[in-house]
């Protein structure tokens, strides 16, 4: 199969690259097709083996938000937020499972920079937070949930937590080499 590159490539890889984690959202919610269009890209994203190891399980009611928002103080901003979508795993395959998590939260969050929206991942925490989330949301034991990837009308991406990291990026000389590690790329 060849691959025609798309005729605004430049715009599409600049929405990729200036994807941001948002903690700040207006009231707005997140239109009926909007949502539709998420979970199709989250349901037809790659798979080990496409096993589709994923539930879904979408959250729009603001009881069930701020319940999650409580189970540690950095998730606080999920209570003021839309909608969420919990990636509730199979949990037959741990390792894999884990990388189509991240894969599929990341698709969420392209998607929802695309559509002119905005979204952060937050993860529940320690064993017993997660518990907490898994009960909240009626989530079996026996699958794999650790956090919900939020989706809104972003007001901001500024990290407004007290402990917030630096923004920018590393020289492209400290993070990528040429054929072997270490080696200059020019």
């Amino acid at each position: 199969m060849a691959f025609t590159a798309f005729s605004n490539a430049g715009e599409i890889v600049e929405a990729i690259r200036t994807v941001r984690q948002a903690r700040k959202y207006s009231g707005d919610p997140v239109s009926p097709e909007h949502l539709e269009t998420l979970l199709q890209v989250a349901r037809w994203t790659g798979s080990a083996r496409n096993t589709q190891p994923w539930h879904f399980v979408v959250i729009d009611d603001p009881d069930t938000l701020r319940q999650i928002s409580e189970l540690r103080p950095p998730i606080n901003w999920v209570a003021d937020a839309p909608l969420a979508i919990a990636l509730v795993m199979d949990g037959k395959s741990p390792d894999s499972e884990i990388y189509d998590e991240g894969r599929v939260a990341e698709r969420l969050l392209i998607a929802a920079r695309v559509l002119g929206l905005g979204g952060g991942v937050a993860w529940y925490g320690d064993e017993a937070q997660t518990a907490a989330g898994k009960r909240i949301l009626g989530v079996p034991d026996e699958l794999f949930n650790r956090g919900v990837v939020v989706i809104g009308h972003a007001t901001s991406t500024k990290d407004t937590r007290p402990n917030a990291n630096i923004g920018g990026r590393k020289p492209m000389s400290e993070v990528a080499s040429h054929n072997r590690y270490g080696q200059s790329l020019s």
